[in-house]
């Protein structure tokens, strides 16, 4: 296999389908392994989330996340896998109690449903929302 760009970086799995698409419809055959893992990736990505996001709404959703000051492995993990809870905020920002406050981290949820519509916000359970149902009615 041929280097061709030395420099390194993080692609999103957005890029790698499209990438994949590519070499598909090129028809250029590559024989074993890398045949089997260019198809075993793209059939994975295919059923991902990434098939329905597009150049423009990933690019847009990163500049609406500028403010939070992630890091660019916090930001790719939420465009790959956006989550749909605080939890899953947690799980992926590194130190988010301390960075991020509860606004902040709601801030960022609903920036991604924005830009990846194709997300469901994930429900509140039932405990939280009847507490929310008592205080509205005070």
């Amino acid at each position: 296999m041929e280097i061709v760009n030395s420099n390194s970086a993080s692609l999103s799995n957005y890029e790698v389908l499209k990438h994949l698409q590519k070499i598909k419809e090129s028809k250029i055959k590559h024989g074993g392994q890398l045949a089997t893992i260019t198809y075993e990736t793209l059939h994975y990505l295919e059923e991902a989330q990434c098939k329905n996001q597009t150049a423009e709404s990933i690019a847009a959703c990163i500049k609406d996340l500028e403010p939070f000051n992630l890091n660019k492995s916090e930001k790719l993990m939420l465009v790959n896998t956006p989550p749909t809870t605080a939890l899953e905020i947690q799980l992926m920002i590194e130190e988010s109690e301390d960075r991020l406050t509860e606004e902040q981290v709601q801030q960022i949820l609903n920036i991604l449903v924005q830009h990846f519509p194709h997300i469901a916000p994930a429900k509140q359970d039932d405990n939280q929302e009847e507490e929310e149902e008592e205080e509205n009615s005070d």
